[in-house]
């Protein structure tokens, strides 16, 4: 349990911490949703931090299935072909070298893979999706959870940056967030604040990554012997289905003429996806035990920055040469 610098009652945390989340969706983007969440886990704690993950992963998925009813399926086919082979491989040499590293620096066995699969697929999913396959306990989850989450704040803020800094184009930058940021909320996060055609790349490479939890996990379990229960992201087939519904359903009638604008029935359903994930990254801030980031330690962490080095320089040098 984390003591916050602040105690005062219930009720007040309780309208100060709503008050934020209103906040956020009109006047924040994602990075700074996320600091304000770390703000409001520090000074005066989560009101609702026995419901916080629950809402968090509703949310966020929720979120990514909106923002498929501004899609083309068509567009969506040629990002996720264009990035498929680029995935494969991507995957496969982070979990080498996560697998070299972890050796090297005498990591928890069950931690050093968690770290791996949360880097090479889509964080803090994968790390769920792989812990009870491999076994392994509440600390090593913690730790594990903790070294991507540690890294996916710092990629919200650092990406949009560098990516204009690089000059790279809104397709590069998409497929570069998608294949170097850990997880789907710092990626779309990132994407969102670059422009809207990366947001729409990176959402269906980073999605079309996500899948590969179900092999991989597949793969894990076998070599383990276990034949218990794996988690399936049946939320990125629901976010297939909003693009083709986007695409091939003449819903286009406007719902709304004002001073604002003409907005179509999709259009508000991708404003929303757009707001939830904003509400999204400050719910993951808020629900940050600091306990939790005390347990990771420096192993853990060089283990995942140089992961992130090494997936992040490579498939940026890659992408810099080939779209």
């Amino acid at each position: 349990m984390r003591t916050p610098l602040l105690t005062i009652p219930e009720t007040y945390r309780q309208l100060i911490f709503l008050v934020c989340v209103i906040a956020c969706t009109i006047f924040l983007d994602p990075p700074f949703a996320l600091l304000t969440g770390l703000v409001i886990a520090f000074v005066i704690g989560n009101p609702f931090i026995k419901i916080n993950k629950k809402a968090t992963t509703l949310l966020l998925q929720v979120s990514v299935v909106c923002l498929g009813f501004k899609m083309n399926f068509e567009h969506a086919m040629q990002a996720g072909k264009e990035g498929f082979v680029f995935t494969v491989a991507t995957i496969g040499v982070t979990l080498l070298a996560g697998w070299i590293i972890g050796r090297q620096l005498k990591i928890d066995k069950n931690t050093s893979l968690l770290i791996s699969n949360g880097t090479a697929i889509c964080g803090g999913s994968a790390i769920a999706a792989v812990a009870p396959v491999i076994k392994a306990n509440d600390e090593q989850i913690s730790v594990s959870l903790g070294t991507v989450f540690i890294l996916n704040s710092i990629a919200l803020f650092i990406f949009p940056v560098l990516g204009n800094y690089l000059n790279l184009t809104d397709q590069q930058f998409g497929t570069w967030c998608a294949i170097a940021i850990h997880d789907t909320s710092s990626v779309v996060g990132a994407a969102s604040k670059y422009s809207e055609e990366a947001l729409k790349i990176a959402t269906t490479i980073k999605l079309e990554r996500a899948l590969w939890i179900i092999p991989l996990t597949l793969i894990i379990a076998y070599f383990q012997k276990n034949t218990g229960k794996i988690k399936i992201p049946y939320f990125i087939f629901y976010f297939i289905i909003a693009i083709l519904i986007s695409t091939y359903l003449p819903l286009h009638f406007p719902v709304l003429n004002n001073n604002i604008g003409e907005h179509s029935l999709f259009q508000w359903a991708y404003l929303f996806g757009r707001k939830g994930l904003v509400v999204t990254l400050f719910l993951i801030g808020s629900g940050l035990s600091l306990n939790t980031l005390k347990q990771v330690g420096w192993r853990p962490i060089l283990q995942g920055v140089l992961l992130w080095i090494i997936i992040g320089g490579t498939s940026l040098f890659v992408i810099k040469g080939l779209i």
